[in-house]
């Protein structure tokens, strides 16, 4: 079996072999190849396995992204998708070479970590991917959905933030330029974000309001008319209107639309597919119960592939240092790090130090954004602790400000 790169001419047999792999068959695009979830695939970054007889059995490709870590910090990350193997060609090892592969190629580029969407949970953390953003979907009964009035009081400046901005309703087809321009802004505010490349919006690709489909968009404007947020929904079935994603910065204008939403008539609960887990909106309700959370669940999954780079490349908001003993199975490496962190900046250098934490390396892609605390995996049993308080002194020192979230799909 042969894994090699592909160009343009292979792109139809890519996508023919990729969806084969998965049983299903191929929408049609536009005239142009937009309007498809694939789209954006970038055909310099894919790979093909190929049996002995010349047949395509397999596939995977990467899209170049950005992904912003703690501390506001936008570096490349390459998103693993399409991969894929056909059902006559696996448990042969195609997946396994590929990945092996597309590892080695990515850190020939120079990249220093890479992530996906795990179609299946086992499957990638065997190739060194863990979990690291986590989303949850808000479910709104209407008639219990009044806001409760803040506690806290009138004079309390935290709670006392009134939008002062206006709402416009357009058609996602409308307004693409608007949204690519808010979106981007709030990626690069948020840790765990990831960039829609402009070639997603021109093609179309991926999901809503990327993609085709018909959507309604709640733009919100602040007191001088800029853009600041947008929500983009759809009407479903038996009264549900369905919310793709609400996006924005600033938690005023995050209220103001979901109130939007919330009060548009013909509707009797209002899901909100992708909200971050630790967001305040669900404290927001005079009846606690009128928001139904169902944990969506793990999104983005991190994968080091520089552990050094890596940790270097984020922001931190605690000094301190750790000795880290990172077992990279898959690739056959395991390295002892000192990570040192003095005013938000760190410095990781290879030590013969005794270990304060011994962890795999999917285990560390669960820590890098600050989504899952170190004593947590501790308490599960994959991470050892070497001594008393180095669970404590790690979970001080991969906090982060924000907790990450992501949205995109890929």
């Amino acid at each position: 079996m042969q894994i090699r790169p592909t160009t343009e001419q292979d792109h139809e047999v890519f996508v023919d072999t990729l969806h084969a792999a998965f049983a299903r068959f191929p929408e049609t695009p536009g005239e142009d190849g937009s309007g498809v979830w694939w789209a954006a695939l970038e055909m310099d970054r894919a790979l093909l396995a190929v049996a002995p007889d010349g047949r395509p059995v397999g596939t995977a490709a990467a899209y170049s992204f950005e992904l912003t870590l703690p501390g506001q910090t936008v570096v490349p990350a390459p998103g693993v998708t399409a991969v894929g193997v056909l059902p006559s060609h696996r448990r042969r090892g195609v997946l396994t070479a590929m990945m092996r592969h597309q590892l080695a190629e990515l850190r020939e580029r120079g990249e220093f970590l890479s992530v996906l969407l795990a179609s299946e949970a086992a499957i990638y953390r065997r190739f060194g991917y863990g979990p690291a953003t986590f989303t949850a979907r808000l479910t709104v009964t209407r008639h219990q959905s009044a806001f409760a009035r803040p506690r806290a009081g009138a004079t309390d400046e935290a709670v006392t933030d009134t939008d002062t901005g206006s709402i416009e309703v357009l058609k996602a087809s409308a307004c693409k330029d608007v949204l690519e321009e808010v979106y981007d802004r709030y990626r690069r505010a948020q840790p765990g974000a990831l960039s829609r490349p402009h070639r997603w919006w021109e093609r179309a690709a991926g999901q809503p309001p990327i993609a085709p489909a018909p959507r309604y968009v709640a733009l919100h404007r602040d007191a001088d008319g800029v853009p600041d947020g947008y929500a983009s929904y759809e009407p479903g079935d038996s009264g549900t209107l369905r919310v793709d994603e609400v996006i924005t910065t600033d938690d005023a204008v995050f209220t103001a639309l979901v109130r939007y939403l919330l009060d548009h008539d013909l509707f009797t609960e209002v899901v909100l597919k992708h909200v971050p887990a630790d967001h305040p909106v669900r404290w927001q309700f005079a009846d606690f119960r009128a928001a139904q959370v169902a944990d969506g669940g793990d999104w983005l999954w991190v994968r080091l592939l520089d552990v050094p780079g890596a940790l270097t490349a984020r922001g931190w908001f605690a000094d301190g240092e750790l000795v880290l003993d990172v077992d990279d199975p898959f690739l056959g490496e395991r390295r002892r790090h000192l990570l040192t962190v003095r005013d938000g900046k760190a410095e990781c250098v290879p030590t013969d130090r005794e270990p304060d934490l011994s962890l795999d390396i999917s285990d560390l892609g669960s820590l890098y954004l600050g989504g899952t605390a170190p004593s947590t995996l501790v308490r599960a049993g994959h991470v050892r602790a070497h001594h008393p308080d180095a669970a404590r002194r790690a979970d001080a020192l991969f906090r982060t400000d924000r907790a990450p979230h992501c949205l995109h799909w890929f």
